[in-house]
């Protein structure tokens, strides 16, 4: 049997029982991983219940920084019986299955071209311990010990790590550390050189860090000055309320008081959320909530009322598996349309694609600035996985000469030099955008009452026809001046002659990249662009007009970022083709290979070999 060897290269899947605390282990060990030095990128696979279900946690370790999900894998730590047979058959050929050995394995359990590797953990476990509590928790410490040993690491990487985990309870850290020893000890005793991965302490990650990225964003708005959350609970956006609150303990206590300098506020229901978010927007505050897909269905009339009253507000969407509740931990990119047409009646919404943490971190910030200068929600789009799991990425980064851009907001002393009436729905710079006060801001001037119905120039309620024509072709000059201030797409050219254009955003972004590459290796040169917002820039259509053929990759099922590119650029349907993967799953590089090289063949399309890659900006 031709047993997989590679050093710093390969993944690892933890099969595990949801609610058995084996998260914290499994993320002991990547963490270990990238101390050492080596780029890895965690993906924690599990039910919505709270306990009892089966869970998965991937780990892929690559030294070239591809850190998308990869797809197969090669060494499996299997502890749940219920997935045992599973977890089994899904090994790739000359991959290695780890499996607690205090019971046999099924006499069925024969492939040839498998290694597997005995751990008697439980029996260790119990021998070892008395608390009988505890050893569940210890069981997982001992299995990752023992693919420490089994992969050649560092043992007191690990062991400091433990340290510093524990280090406000130093009592757990020892029994913790007992056994990591033991599992490491024992394969290295038993199993010496039988598993042919390695991880290598290497010096590529430099200064990159691993991070969440609903806790990117939460700081992304904390940093942005928000000062009012109106939020109700849902998975798997809660984490990113609980951080913002954690946050604000730290950066938000005002001096002498010792309180926080923020409300944050858990409403009834998602509609009470939004509304919350709204009025204090409309009071001067910078105020955001995050959500789901069902949440966002809820909140849909509030962000129509907000795009007409022309009221400044942030919605992060963190987005899962749908239609309905769906499959609340699983991931997708199925909000899109929701999104971008929110509310009935002729409402567009911008939107921001971050594609790692430090993409949430600064568009969120970002966020406030464009709602507070457009005047008009603005949402940013995330999802389960670039929200709630660890990625590998560049370090958070803030200017500390910026300033907050609070648009067009007129003061007292303004008010009182204008010479002429001042309408808060006048258009007087062209842009579409009008000049708004905060309420209390000048005893007799500036003060109005708006409504989510028709209105004239100066807020005055209006049923006149002619009227409500150019409220609507005012929002749609301002829906253009949006385009010139969201970021522009990355557009990246494999070969400046290529024929093939891939489009993407999003948490899809490494996986792309990484498919792009394999492609090229194979002789098919494509063009890619990485999708940063909507509306759409005059070059997203440039790039794909420029094409003979455009692949649209993205997580749902009916092409919604084809569906809105079609619809917003007038493009013939024809030239974009979807290439969708909608399991709840992270994508993979390899199925967006095969993909793409299936979608190729279909239209007899053989390319010759490229040219070599000339880099650009991801």
């Amino acid at each position: 049997m031709k047993q997989l060897e590679s050093i710093n290269d390969f993944v690892v899947r933890f099969a595990t029982v949801n609610g058995s605390g084996s998260a914290s282990a499994n993320n002991l060990f990547a963490k270990a991983v990238f101390r050492m030095g080596v780029p890895v990128s965690p993906k924690n696979i599990f039910p919505s219940n709270i306990q009892g279900l089966p869970t998965w946690y991937e780990v892929r370790v690559n030294e070239r920084g591809h850190v998308g999900r990869r797809g197969d894998v090669d060494l499996v730590v299997a502890i749940n019986g219920q997935t045992l047979r599973q977890d089994y058959d899904g090994l790739v050929p000359g991959g290695y299955f780890v499996y607690d050995s205090s019971r046999p394995l099924p006499e069925d359990f024969g492939r040839d071209d498998v290694t597997t590797i005995g751990i008697p953990m439980t029996t260790m476990c119990n021998e070892a311990f008395d608390n009988a509590k505890m050893r569940p928790l210890l069981k997982n410490i001992i299995y990752v010990g023992a693919l420490a040993a089994l992969l050649d690491m560092e043992a007191e990487v690990l062991v400091e790590s433990l340290r510093k985990q524990f280090r406000k309870n130093p009592v757990l850290a020892e029994p913790n550390i007992r056994a990591l020893e033991l599992g490491y000890a024992y394969a290295r005793d038993h199993h010496a050189g039988v598993c042919k991965l390695t991880v290598r302490r290497s010096d590529r990650v430099g200064d990159a860090i691993i991070m969440d990225g609903n806790s990117a964003a939460a700081l992304g708005a904390i940093f942005a000055g928000a000062t009012v959350v109106g939020w109700y609970p849902i998975t798997p956006s809660t984490s990113i309320v609980e951080a913002f609150g954690r946050y604000a303990e730290q950066f938000r206590i005002e001096e002498g008081t010792g309180r926080i300098k923020a409300a944050i506020v858990q409403a009834e229901d998602e509609l009470a959320a939004i509304g919350i978010v709204i009025g204090a927007s409309w009071n001067g505050a910078r105020a955001f909530t995050a959500t789901s897909g069902p949440g966002v269905s809820l909140m849909t009339e509030f962000l129509g009322l907000a795009y007409y009253a022309e009221i400044p507000a942030v919605l992060i969407d963190v987005q899962r598996v749908g239609p309905s509740t769906g499959m609340p931990t699983r991931t997708q990119q199925s909000d899109l349309l929701a999104c971008a047409y929110a509310s009935h009646g002729d409402t567009k919404h911008p939107l921001l694609f971050p594609c790692d943490p430090r993409e949430c971190f600064d568009m969120t910030a970002d966020a406030f600035d464009l709602a507070e200068r457009l005047q008009t929600p603005v949402i940013v789009m995330s999802d389960l996985d670039l929200g709630m799991n660890d990625h590998y990425g560049p370090p958070l980064a803030w200017d500390p000469q910026r300033r907050y851009d609070r648009g067009k907001v007129l003061d007292a002393a303004q008010l009182d030099a204008l010479t002429a009436r001042w309408g808060r729905y006048r258009d007087v710079d062209g842009d579409g955008i009008c000049y708004r006060t905060y309420p209390g801001t000048h005893p007799d001037k500036g003060v109005y009452f708006t409504r989510g119905s028709s209105r004239d120039e100066y807020a005055a309620y209006s049923e006149d026809n002619a009227t409500y024509v150019r409220n609507l072709e005012r929002l749609r000059l301002k829906w253009e001046t949006a385009k010139r201030l969201l970021p522009l797409a990355r557009i990246r050219l494999t070969n400046a002659d290529a024929r093939l254009g891939v489009v993407f955003y999003g948490s899809t972004t490494p996986a792309a990249y990484e498919a792009i590459e394999l492609l090229r290796d194979r002789g098919i040169a494509v063009n890619s662009m990485r999708l940063r917002a909507f509306p759409f820039q005059r070059e997203v259509f440039d790039f794909i007009l420029a094409h003979e053929l455009v692949f649209v990759i993205e997580q749902n099922r009916d092409g919604q970022m084809r569906t809105l590119l079609i619809n917003e650029g007038g493009l013939p349907p024809d030239k974009l083709v979807p290439i969708a993967s909608y399991d709840g799953l992270p994508v993979a590089s390899r199925f967006l290979t095969r993909a793409l090289e299936e979608a190729l063949a279909e239209r007899g399309v053989i390319l010759p070999k490229n040219t070599p890659d000339r880099g650009g900006t991801p």
